[in-house]
């Protein structure tokens, strides 16, 4: 190139195109356009973006509160948006359904150790009723129930408390005190004939009559003999009998007659066969006290309720509130004269009337081999002496004298 000559000058650019000048902020201006597109669609901005920036790019959550976290600039890019979940509303169910089902694997093996411990419970329970029933059956009930219902006359209170007292004590075997069955009223009226038919009934279930002891006041123990000698045989043939009763696994039962003539010694001993202290084979025994004790209170009492007399041999309310009264003065009477009727089950015999006479005259006829007429029965019941009081007529001497009459014929 010559100096002389002047440098060429640079050309002119073409018509209508842009000028460098104008392109490069254009692209600039794109650039920052596609990133704050990009970081909108993130939802997120980097914190490096300067006041141009955020003026161009107005935020879409800057109505929403800002939360300080310790996620730093990384972790907040590697973040992907949470979808915001709907809160469904709490469902209710009904009391009576059950909310939770467990699955099968979730239930502990503790509940096959229970349902085991109430199969063994519920096995136990049953074998135990049963052996109550086999136990009662050993001594036919029933039919005791019935011959006493069919040859006592004038007693169905008395005999429904003996048989009631009966199966209570004779559905077990072992028991913590003795049965003291103490029948109590004026002469004739019974006592003596339930103590025979008892006796008589276990010498046939028991199978065996030396588990059956009858003891007579008048006859084992006159007044010439010394009490102590008696008391010592009666503790002799008791002790035997419950032994004997222990060994073969069965309930003795023990008759006591005319115990109103017993000495206080004999009372004193047989007051001790009830006491916890003796060996458990005297406890699982029955005794049967029959006694005169009494006989003018229960006298007392029918005839001054004569109107009612009939509601007390029925069964009902009114009959069970005046036995439980005669009961109650019995007891308070006894109680003074010994402590041994503090623990026994009281039965009062009331009073018969003519009529209950006039079939204990049938009956012993029919048995003696006459022919059993009610107006010849009716005959001789009106033979007899009879408290007359409100219309109606109560034998003073009940049937003791049936039978005498009857042989004379």
């Amino acid at each position: 190139m010559d100096r002389g000559h002047p440098s060429p000058e640079p050309a002119a650019a073409a018509p209508g195109a842009p000028s460098p000048s104008v392109i490069a902020p254009l692209r600039a201006v794109v650039r920052l356009r596609r990133r704050v597109c990009l970081l909108r669609k993130r939802r997120l901005l980097p914190p490096g973006v300067g006041p141009d920036f955020r003026a161009l790019t107005p935020r879409a959550d800057a109505d929403r509160p800002q939360f300080f976290t310790f996620d730093g600039p990384a972790e907040l890019k590697s973040r992907t948006p949470r979808k915001r979940r709907r809160r469904s509303r709490v469902v209710l169910y009904p009391e009576t359904s059950r909310k939770y089902r467990p699955r099968a694997e979730q239930r502990s093996r503790a509940q096959h150790c229970l349902l085991l411990l109430v199969a063994i419970v519920g096995f136990q329970v049953l074998n135990a009723i049963e052996n109550l029933d086999d136990n009662a059956q050993r001594y036919d009930l029933d039919g005791l129930e019935k011959a006493l219902q069919r040859a006592v006359f004038g007693q169905p209170a008395a005999v429904g408390r003996i048989m009631a007292l009966l199966r209570d004590y004779l559905a077990t075997h072992m028991h913590s005190r003795p049965l003291l069955l103490a029948l109590h009223g004026p002469s004739g009226v019974g006592k003596s004939h339930v103590g025979r038919l008892l006796a008589r009934h276990f010498r046939a279930v028991l199978e065996d009559s030396a588990l059956v002891l009858q003891y007579d006041a008048r006859y084992h123990c006159p007044e010439p003999r010394d009490a102590q000698d008696c008391r010592e045989e009666l503790a002799r043939r008791v002790a035997d009998v419950v032994a004997q009763a222990e060994e073969e696994e069965k309930t003795p039962l023990l008759v006591l007659d005319e115990v109103e003539l017993l000495p206080p010694a004999l009372l004193d001993e047989l007051h001790g066969f009830l006491q916890p202290q003796r060996s458990h084979h005297f406890r699982n025994a029955i005794y049967v006290l029959l006694s005169g004790a009494g006989g003018a209170e229960i006298t007392r009492f029918v005839l001054q309720n004569a109107s009612r007399a009939l509601t007390l041999r029925l069964d009902g309310a009114h009959g069970a509130r005046a036995e439980e009264e005669l009961r109650a003065g019995l007891r308070t009477l006894l109680v003074r004269e010994h402590p041994l009727w503090q623990a026994a089950a009281i039965v009062p015999f009331l009073l018969l009337d003519k009529r209950d006479v006039v079939n204990c005259f049938r009956d012993e006829m029919a048995g003696e081999g006459f022919f059993p007429e009610q107006a010849r029965a009716e005959l001789l019941a009106a033979q007899l002496n009879y408290y007359r009081v409100a219309g109606r007529e109560f034998a003073v001497t009940g049937c003791k004298q049936v039978v005498a009459r009857v042989n004379l014929l």
